[in-house]
């Protein structure tokens, strides 16, 4: 049970921008341009806060998660296999069936469009996988 103005009360998305404060370095940055390519790519997601800390932005199921290392800031597809990287955004978890993975590191550039179309495009798998899964 949880207590009033205990850590339970905090929402998901101020627990993001407690994350990317914390940075306080490229890291919080880079996480924060990428969480502003998701809002726009998509104005209805939902941000959640799952397995210990890590943000998770979400419509009909999963649509990338990311996480923070020492050097890297890494997106993950959650089902990345099956989506179209026409820009080769995919540079990290490639060997799986299921996931793929973007890692940023300092200093890189965003390819914003291309971003975007892949939001877009995880976003269209989930909303047809909810649909069919409703017949």
């Amino acid at each position: 049970m949880s207590k009033s103005g205990g850590d339970d009360d905090i929402s998901p998305s101020k627990r993001i921008d407690g994350r990317i404060r914390e940075l306080g370095d490229w890291r919080g940055e880079m996480l924060s341009r990428v969480r502003a390519v998701i809002r726009r790519a998509d104005p209805e997601v939902v941000e959640e806060w799952k397995w210990r800390g890590v943000p998770v932005w979400e419509h009909a199921g999963i649509i990338c998660t990311g996480e923070t290392y020492k050097t890297a800031v890494k997106l993950t597809f959650a089902k990345g296999a099956s989506l179209p990287d026409p820009s080769g955004l995919f540079n990290s978890s490639l060997e799986g069936n299921t996931r793929r993975a973007i890692d940023l590191h300092e200093g890189d550039d965003i390819d914003e469009p291309a971003l975007t179309a892949l939001i877009r495009e995880a976003l269209a798998l989930n909303t047809a996988r909810s649909r069919s899964k409703r017949r």
